[in-house]
């Protein structure tokens, strides 16, 4: 299932379109603040989608009976774009266990890619909700890697892919690789054109140069 939150009209396209904005992107700030916003959005639309159950909640005057989470997820995202990502997520899935990987794409001379995974920290994520995160969705091999390195420690119970900007043929590309039982795709775009370089075009350039700064090629 794919849910794309840019087909409705609310405030996560005035977000997107700051993201998108090269005026904007200028100012680090607000566009790590823009990622962090979407990821606070992204976390809500999952909430709805888990399981919950009844708690007994004392107040100072009496007692109330709530739906609250009956289990928090694991939010495990990819360095080094995703980080504000992650934190959206995590400022509304709060009491979430964290996870971090290193998979990134290596461009040789003669124009083949690459995948390099240099880095994996993951709790326990065996029959849990997994969201996994990466604010680009280009080719989808980078997140297809990260998604199998997690499921050698474990196999969720369901994952969530969270990205704000896609191409169709990564989504494609997800599809192939996993059952769609197990996975359920959140995006904010998807955008037409995969330049030869696996830029998405328009996209909004690189997310980690543009809230980190420049990174030196290698």
């Amino acid at each position: 299932m794919i849910h794309n939150l840019g087909l409705q009209n609310t405030l996560f396209n005035q977000f997107l379109s700051e993201l998108r904005d090269e005026h904007i992107q200028k100012d680090r700030m607000r566009f790590r603040k823009n990622l962090q916003r979407i990821g606070e959005i992204f976390a809500y639309e999952i909430s709805k989608t888990m399981n919950y159950e009844t708690r007994e909640v004392q107040t100072l005057l009496g007692t109330k009976i709530m739906n609250l989470l009956a289990e928090q997820p694991v939010i495990c995202s990819i360095l080094r774009a995703a980080v504000p990502l992650h934190e959206g997520l995590l400022s509304y899935f709060d009491h979430a266990d964290n996870g971090f990987i290193s998979a990134y794409r290596k461009h040789k001379k003669n124009g083949e890619i690459t995948i390099r995974m240099d880095y994996v920290a993951s709790p326990e994520i065996d029959n849990r909700e997994l969201i996994l995160c990466d604010p680009m969705l280009a080719t989808g091999s980078s997140m297809l890697v990260s998604y199998q390195t997690l499921c050698e420690l474990g196999k969720p119970r369901h994952t969530h892919i969270v990205t704000i900007v896609a191409h169709q043929e990564a989504i494609d590309y997800l599809h192939k690789n996993i059952p769609s039982r197990d996975f359920t795709l959140w995006v904010g775009a998807i955008d037409e054109e995969l330049t030869s370089q696996s830029y998405i075009v328009p996209g909004l350039g690189d997310a980690g140069d543009l809230a980190f700064g420049p990174k030196i090629q290698n």
